[in-house]
């Protein structure tokens, strides 16, 4: 992907800008558009593309483990509407959930062995459509390969600098929960970005309105996620946002809003989240406890503190600062940090501690102490997309003001290339590690897999099944043997009456 106007354009009223003689915080710049430049640039993207590429191919040992057994065998027998009817009335309530569940699972193993490398993809290629959009709405002028870098870095920081990448990324279940909602949120991002004309805006409100509704019945977390940001841009679009554009971002976030409300009430009102918070006693009155408010706000100062101590993320402000030094206006000047970037930073900060917190009031019912462990992270994701935007754009911030106080900005983009790349060796290694797990565990699964339906098939009605645990993921007769769950569902999945656990038997 490129600018739609090449960076080495000259200036529309003819001046060349490297010898106007200008000085000051407008001075114009030796272009940043050269060849060299734009190489480096792009190189600096191959590291973190590595590791989704890598991670994508990895998925080829996936094999399925926890909620997956009780997914199969119910898509195998009565279809995607079988797990949508499921979901509404007895599970959740989740009917997009249940949507993008079913269209793995109809394809049984295959399905999760293809799921890494589509929705990597998936997040790659919105996250760099959302950056060059974003640049391009802004009027600034980057080298080639620039937006390809932030959306690779932004991607790899959110799906492998985590405690437990197997659930993040791996794990099809919770991908569909925590991961690809976010994602998906920034995707209606898009149509807001290319809006020019009338017809153009009320396509980006619509697909705001739908997609939040859809969110909304996919992830409670990430549907609050998208309030609280909405919410956070109508509260300063009055200072931030420019007259012309004012009534129709503040139509968009309206329509947003509107939808998430009408998604979250077919949820809420459905059998199935009744069930859930029967099930879980996560009525109204339990969820606002006063000892349960103040679980969660424990529970989230843990997070906050496990995610703000994992220097990783410090790849996010690197790439900011790469581009708040490399960018300009479309007449080769330096551009200035928004006029109100105090606000804007301030309310970012408020919007990501608040909806974090929320998110993990509605997930303590559920999971209790082990919401802030590091084997739930998943639970975590759902904000932790906004988390590394975050510090991307505070990055950029930097940047600018580096490179209005010095011409000599050599250092520090040495400096950033470099942690850019070191961020990467952490995932890397433990990726390597984890690829080493999965095969080991896939090799074991199918061999298992073919002894069950073998069984199954000459007539076996009970069946012994050895736990194939990898990355703290439930299995049958977890607790020493106690929990059978989902020990059903394999009997289903193979047509049996029982399993038995293995490990007692050997």
């Amino acid at each position: 992907m490129s600018d739609e106007v090449p960076v080495t354009a000259a200036p529309e009223d003819g001046r060349n800008p490297t010898v106007t003689g200008r000085t000051g915080p407008d001075r114009a710049e030796p272009p940043s558009d050269r060849p060299w430049t734009a190489l480096w640039v792009t190189a600096l993207a191959l590291p973190p593309f590595a590791l989704l590429a890598a991670a994508s191919w990895f998925g080829r040992w996936v094999r399925p483990g926890a909620d997956d057994w009780c997914f199969l065998p119910r898509v195998r027998d009565d279809g995607v509407s079988g797990l949508v009817g499921k979901f509404y009335f007895d599970d959740n309530g989740r009917v997009a959930n249940a949507l993008l569940v079913g269209a793995y699972a109809k394809f049984q193993v295959a399905g999760h062995q293809w799921f890494p490398l589509v929705s990597g993809v998936l997040v790659l290629a919105v996250l760099w459509a959302v950056a060059e959009l974003a640049l391009r709405r802004a009027g600034l002028r980057t080298p080639r390969g620039l937006p390809l870098l932030l959306a690779a870095m932004s991607t790899a920081l959110f799906l492998f600098v985590t405690p437990n990448t197997y659930k993040t990324f791996y794990w099809p279940a919770a991908s569909v929960s925590h991961t690809l909602p976010p994602v998906l949120a920034c995707a209606a991002l898009i149509p807001l970005l290319l809006a020019r004309t009338r017809r153009g805006r009320v396509l980006a409100v619509a697909v705001a309105l739908l997609m939040a509704a859809f969110l909304a019945t996919l992830s409670e977390e990430t549907a609050i996620v998208v309030v609280m940001v909405l919410l956070a841009v109508l509260l300063v679009s009055g200072r931030v946002v420019p007259a012309a554009d004012r009534g129709f971002v503040r139509l968009w976030c309206a329509g947003g809003i509107a939808g998430t409300a009408a998604g979250a009430l077919v949820l809420i009102t459905s059998p199935g989240s009744t069930n859930r918070r029967e099930r879980f006693g996560a009525e109204t009155t339990s969820l606002l406890a006063p000892d349960s408010l103040a679980a969660a706000l424990r529970a989230f100062a843990e997070i906050t503190v496990t995610v703000v101590t994992t220097w990783q993320y410090v790849g996010g402000v690197a790439v900011g600062v790469l581009l708040g030094l490399l960018c300009r206006r479309p007449d080769g000047t330096t551009p200035r940090p928004p006029a109100h970037w105090p606000l804007l930073t301030a309310a970012g900060l408020v919007t990501l501690l608040v909806s974090g917190y929320l998110c993990t009031v509605i997930a303590y019912p559920v999971f209790q102490d082990r919401v802030s462990d590091p084997s739930a992270n998943r639970l975590w994701n759902d904000y932790l997309l906004l988390y590394v935007l975050l510090l991307v754009g505070v990055g950029a911030l930097l940047g600018l003001a580096v490179r209005r106080r010095t011409r000599r900005t050599a250092p520090a983009k040495a400096v950033c290339a470099a942690l850019c790349v070191l961020v990467c060796v952490g995932p890397a290694m433990a990726l390597s590690n984890l690829d080493t797990a999965m095969r080991d565990r896939a090799g074991k699964w199918d061999a298992q897999d073919r002894r069950l339906r073998e069984g199954a098939a000459s007539g076996e009605r009970v069946l012994p099944y050895e736990r194939l645990v990898i990355s703290q993921m439930l299995e049958p007769f977890s607790k020493g043997g106690e929990q059978y769950w989902p020990g059903g569902c394999v009997a289903d999945l193979y047509h049996l009456d029982r399993v038995t656990d293995g490990a007692r038997g050997r």
